[in-house]
């Protein structure tokens, strides 16, 4: 095997006529060759460039004698100012090209049909509870918000409810593990309110709407997660007549002038009396007609006292109403499972309000 070598570097030929017009020919030639604007930035480099042949023609000029160092210059600067223009023109050609090309691929054609995806939109639950709570925030009320996972207390115990309450078996009510921590899921949003009557300063109107969970299962009229709003007001003399007059005012802001309400009596563990609340449905699909809807009552003097209120001196009302229901009476709604499903085509039939 032969020792290795030194390479040696490429030789510059002279500058000549010839010699100008091989240079350029092979540049001019790569240039028309170049289909894209990439490789016409690649035949740049190699033929304009520091290292391309006109280049290194340039580079000999210092080793021309003088008498021919102008003519071999001028001729070295013929040769590049070729290729230049050369590259100037098909440079333009390719952006021209590939302009077009770019327009054609996104060119819109105006006068078809559009292609329109439909908005989503809010869920008609969500837009019937706000239409409550504006109610009640124009009647002075506050909204009040708790935990939806919440201490077995503030559930059953502050609300009067015994320990062998039906309520509070596992058919029910969710238990969270382990059962010493003493957690459910909420089975109303009452204890919202016995949390208002612990922190807010007297007298007491709020509403608290919110998603409640009770192990129902999943048809037409049950569902094991709904939304609910609830109602409590503490103060100085009230009675049943202000709490039959705040549902009434209620009901017709829901369902038409022309609603009204009766209430029939009935037990809850936190009110007492307590009373079914039934309206007058004055747009029924079936004609007007009493429908029940929710449980009300004068809050039981046990739950004001677990409160910390003194019943003596104060009085309070609640009320309470599920929001499914409400939006099945008031659009004619058959199926919950409708609700919950979350198709478009549902939404749509109440207007898109975004």
């Amino acid at each position: 095997m032969s020792e290795p070598t030194e390479s040696t570097p490429e030789a510059t030929p002279e500058i000549s006529e010839a010699t100008v017009d091989a240079a350029v020919d092979a540049a001019t030639a790569a240039i028309e060759g170049a289909a894209d604007s990439a490789a016409l930035r690649a035949v740049r480099a190699a033929h304009t460039g520091e290292h391309s042949p006109l280049a290194r023609l340039n580079a000999t000029l210092r080793t021309v004698a003088p008498e021919n160092k102008a003519a071999s210059g001028k001729l070295v600067g013929q040769g590049r100012a070729r290729v230049n223009q050369a590259f100037a023109a098909r440079e333009a050609e390719v952006l021209a090209a590939e302009a077009s090309a770019q327009l054609e691929a996104e060119r819109v054609d105006v006068t078809a049909a559009a292609d329109r995806h439909p908005m989503g939109a809010r869920h008609p639950l969500s837009l019937l509870q706000d239409a409550v709570s504006d109610v009640f925030i124009g009647m002075g009320w506050e909204i009040a918000e708790g935990p939806e996972v919440e201490s077995e207390w503030f559930n059953f115990d502050a609300l009067n409810f015994d320990a062998d309450h039906p309520a509070r078996a596992m058919q029910d009510t969710f238990f969270i593990d382990p059962p010493e921590a003493h957690l459910v899921m909420r089975t109303h949003t009452s204890p919202v309110q016995v949390r208002a009557m612990l922190e807010r300063d007297l007298p007491i109107y709020v509403l608290a709407p919110g998603r409640v969970f009770r192990t129902d299962e999943l048809d037409a009229t049950h569902t094991p997660v709904f939304m609910q709003f609830e109602g409590l007001a503490v103060d100085k003399g009230l009675t049943m007549a202000h709490l039959r007059g705040t549902l009434e005012h209620f009901v017709q802001a829901i369902f038409g002038e022309g609603a009204r309400v009766r209430l029939r009596p009935s037990y809850f563990p936190f009110t007492e009396p307590s009373a079914e609340l039934d309206f007058w449905h004055p747009t029924f699909k079936d004609g007007p007609r009493w429908i029940e809807w929710g449980g009300c009552g004068m809050i039981n003097p046990n739950v004001l006292r677990s409160a910390g209120i003194d019943p003596e001196v104060y009085s309070g009302f609640a009320f309470g109403m599920g929001v499914e229901r409400g939006l099945m009476l008031r659009n004619d709604v058959q199926d919950m499972r409708d609700m919950v499903e979350g198709d478009v085509r549902f939404s749509q039939q109440f207007g898109m309000v975004v």
